[in-house]
């Protein structure tokens, strides 16, 4: 294609993705599937953590195109860089903001390790150089290698950190925009600020410029394990009040039981039969339920086991009122006065019956009755 019609047609692209708020794409970088943004005022970049990726320390950032989501949209696309390449970046954008806000920036001491830096210690060679810590994933150290190159780690038991204090945070876990807009009167700035501020971006220009891509595999390490909470002192005491309050109600459950009238008896078994179970069947989901929460107790699952604990005492409460509801009704009966008059427990009845034949002498015995003669 001829340069003037090229240029034409760069043109008009730039013109319609500015129209479609798309970032501007370089007609020369298309063919390849990259693109440069020139405007970073809509942009923010999000770094999540620092991994060691390829047996190279690497920060793993995202780019958003929308910074007023505060980066709860879906990203550009999820990248890597290396460590020196994304502190140097950042570096510079924090001089620039200084500058801009009329300030002096005092740089961290690690920034003297952003290159590979000759040391000697204790006699030895060494190369030291700004990575990623051994203990921390969102927190920076310097390393310690045995080339000059800084590719071959020198560690101790494990650790190639040195005792270099860290002074030095890239705001992990934090949505910052490419562009930071300071107050200032017109009076402060000329007619190219504004353009200039749009333009010059130096951590996103050079963690879009040094980027590359963060497949599934380098995602996978960003993955967080979550370690589970045990039970602190406040859990330890609720979770004793509620063991001990259902231990209370199954208590009580079983006085009331032992005074359960034979009907009672028999009207809650009948009910247990038409479900299919068997009291020995409930006997045994109860262990079990209880050897469960144990289990989920022992390995620090809160949630389900509070779940599980509550379900376990209102049901438990919810027996017992109505074994107390059932015990304190009586049966009544009307009397050939009309009065209301409270008819005896079975029990009751049966036992004063036998008292009233022994009384008697009778001794339970069956006698004829005595018939009128007929003549």
């Amino acid at each position: 294609m001829p340069r003037p019609q090229r240029l034409i047609a760069s043109t008009l692209l730039t013109l319609i993705l500015s129209a479609w708020n798309l970032p501007s794409i370089n007609a020369s970088n298309v063919d390849n599937g990259d693109y440069s943004i020139n405007y970073w005022t809509d942009y923010a970049i999000y770094p999540k953590r620092c991994i060691t990726y390829n047996n190279n320390d690497q920060i793993m950032y995202s780019i958003y195109e929308k910074s007023y989501n505060h980066c709860s949209d879906s990203p550009l696309g999820t990248y890597i860089t290396s460590v020196p390449t994304y502190v140097n970046a950042y570096l510079e954008q924090m001089q620039e903001n200084a500058n801009d806000a009329g300030k002096d920036y005092e740089a961290p001491g690690m920034a003297d390790y952003v290159g590979c830096t000759y040391k000697q210690l204790n006699g030895k060679d060494y190369y030291l150089q700004v990575g990623c810590s051994d203990t921390d994933p969102y927190s920076l150290a310097v390393n310690i290698y045995s080339d000059a190159q800084c590719t071959t780690p020198s560690s101790v038991n494990g650790y190639d950190d040195s005792n270099i204090p860290s002074d030095l945070s890239l705001g992990f876990q934090k949505c910052t925009p490419c562009v930071i807009w300071m107050d200032k009167n017109d009076d402060e700035i000329d007619d190219g600020y504004y353009e200039y501020k749009q333009t010059n971006a130096p951590l996103c220009s050079a963690s879009w410029e040094y980027k590359e891509t963060c497949d599934g595999k380098c995602q996978l390490m960003a993955k967080e394990v979550k370690t589970r909470e045990g039970w602190n002192k406040a859990d330890k005491v609720l979770l004793s009040i509620l063991s001990l309050f259902g231990f209370a109600m199954l208590l009580a459950i079983i006085k009331k039981r032992s005074k359960m009238s034979n009907k009672d008896a028999l009207l809650e078994q009948a009910a247990i039969s038409a479900a299919g179970l068997q009291q020995t069947h409930i006997i045994g989901m109860f262990c079990l339920l209880i050897l469960i929460i144990l289990m989920f107790a022992l390995v620090g699952l809160k949630k389900i086991t509070w779940a599980l604990l509550l379900i376990l005492n209102i049901v438990l409460f919810a027996y017992l009122m109505k074994l107390t509801v059932d015990g304190s009704v009586k049966e009544t009966i009307i009397g050939p006065d009309g009065k209301i008059v409270e008819q005896a427990d079975s029990d009751d009845e049966e036992e004063y019956e036998v008292e009233s034949a022994a009384a008697s002498g009778r001794g339970g015995a069956y006698e004829n009755p005595d018939l009128p003669q007929i003549s």
